[in-house]
C-alpha cells in the first residue's frame, strides 16, 4: 500500500482550501527499464474528495499525471474541525484513503 497522503485543509472567509500531495509512481506503461523491458502502467485513475461525507471533488486521472501528484482545490463552506477525506484508486485496484481536519 502507498504511503499516506499529505493533506492540508484551511478555512478562511467561507472558503476551504485543500492541498494534497499523493505518493504514487504514476507509471505510463511506455517507459522501459535498464534491460529494455516495458515497465507496466501503474497510475491513479479516480480521485474523490469529501467534506463531511459530501463529495466536493471527483476527478479522473490518466497516465500523463506526474509522479507523486500534487493537487490543490477550493470549495465553498467548511469550518475549523470539519473533516476532509481524500481517496484514490489506481489501475491495479490499489487504493488509499486519508483524512484531515480543517484548520
Amino acid at each position: 500500500m502507498a504511503s499516506p497522503m499529505r493533506i492540508r485543509a484551511a478555512a478562511k472567509e467561507g472558503v476551504t482550501e485543500v492541498r494534497v500531495l499523493m505518493s504514487h509512481p504514476m507509471e505510463t506503461g511506455q517507459r522501459k527499464d535498464s534491460s529494455g523491458n516495458p515497465i507496466p502502467a501503474h497510475h491513479i485513475t479516480e480521485l474523490t474528495a469529501k467534506h463531511n461525507d459530501k463529495v466536493v471533488l471527483s476527478a479522473q486521472f490518466g497516465p500523463s499525471v506526474s509522479t507523486n501528484p500534487y493537487l490543490a482545490f477550493k470549495f465553498q463552506g467548511g469550518a475549523k474541525g470539519d473533516k476532509v477525506v481524500v481517496s484514490w484508486v489506481d489501475n491495479k485496484g490499489e487504493s488509499r484513503t486519508d483524512e484531515v481536519q480543517v484548520s
